[in-house]
């Protein structure tokens, strides 16, 4: 799958019926609440336009963080036609957005048909209804298995955004929400830890007590059991855990939850220790020296954060002297062994 250079266009909480315990759209992508106008449109996206190397491609303009199909129908295509003046002129490729999946149906799908859009992302959170009614979803998964197919018939390229940790989930119920996800054959997916936002329904709860994040550990877990779940199915997973921002580093904005800015590297991380332990063959008594060879982009991810990976394996195997050395003939995701 070819990544696109992305021109973000955040719409917090725009076309939202109602608001989701967990969210705080306008923390999470520090732009204010008011609809942007034209003006401020073109200068974000020439602003990012600037950035692109030539070899970037393609090139989208994505309007996120709010829910795009809700929007009045006036707002949605004034948006659109704005930003395809953008396709219009070869600068930008195609146009994406992100939406609820209750807001996809013929009669908005027929309203977009005449813009170039090539990519729509749904926020789909889970699959499991009872986790979706306490989160004030105000959805269900039927809603969402609906959509992709709506999608599917228009050609378009689906994304599928999942959460983990929501009230009343669970590691069963996340992981069977990613096999019901992967069923419906998304083009990519997307995975988010549920994180205590400030100002967000959630707050209160947690401050109350009524709500308890899952550990950083645990989501990394099974965010790395719903990755190789969805990659074994051929979906790519373009982002495990939040985009880090200033925002989200400052400590105010997160009061609590599985947040890491290396998020998904932890991930990576974990799957590589768990490979490398099942490759190693335990030994009668100490090893005296192992070796590691993966793919020179991959070394981090096998060190893990901090070396931890290292220190992992050497105390488990007792291993006296760990190497980590590059071999740009292994393929990314592979590793060998030598001891």
């Amino acid at each position: 799958m070819n990544r696109p250079f992305i021109i973000p266009v955040f719409l917090p909480h725009h076309g939202c019926p109602h608001r989701c315990i967990f969210c705080n759209q306008v923390t999470i992508t520090s732009t204010k609440k008011n609809l942007l106008d034209m003006k401020q449109l073109h200068l974000r996206i020439n602003e990012f336009l600037k950035y692109k190397k030539k070899q970037r491609h393609p090139v989208q303009i994505a309007f996120y963080g709010g829910n795009f199909l809700g929007l009045k129908t006036d707002d949605i295509k004034r948006l659109l036609h704005e930003a395809a003046k953008f396709v219009k002129d070869g600068q930008v490729d195609s146009i994406r957005f992100s939406t609820r999946p209750d807001t996809i149906n013929n009669q908005r799908l027929d309203a977009i048909k005449q813009y170039p859009v090539a990519a729509i992302e749904l926020g789909v959170q889970s699959m499991d209804d009872q986790v979706l009614a306490t989160a004030n979803r105000g959805h269900t998964s039927l809603d969402t298995e609906q959509a992709v197919e709506l999608l599917k018939a228009r050609k378009y390229t689906i994304g599928l955004q999942m959460m983990v940790g929501l009230p009343g989930d669970d590691e069963a119920k996340a992981l069977a929400t990613g096999r019901r996800i992967a069923g419906l054959g998304p083009d990519f997916v997307r995975i988010y830890p549920t994180t205590v936002l400030a100002n967000s329904p959630l707050a209160t709860w947690y401050q109350q007590g009524e709500y308890a994040p899952w550990p950083l550990k645990q989501c990394v877990t099974v965010v790395k059991k719903l990755y190789l779940m969805f990659t074994n199915n051929k979906i790519p997973v373009i982002r495990m855990g939040l985009q880090s921002s200033e925002d989200l580093e400052e400590g105010s904005t997160i009061l609590a939850g599985p947040y890491h800015p290396a998020f998904g590297h932890l991930v990576h991380s974990e799957i590589f220790l768990d490979r490398a332990a099942a490759a190693i063959k335990p030994a009668k008594s100490n090893h005296d020296a192992i070796t590691l060879k993966v793919h020179p982009h991959s070394l981090s991810k096998m060190r893990g954060l901090n070396n931890q990976n290292i220190e992992i394996l050497k105390r488990k195997f007792q291993i006296k002297d760990l190497q980590i050395i590059p071999d740009s003939s292994l393929s990314p995701n592979k590793l060998v062994v030598r001891q």
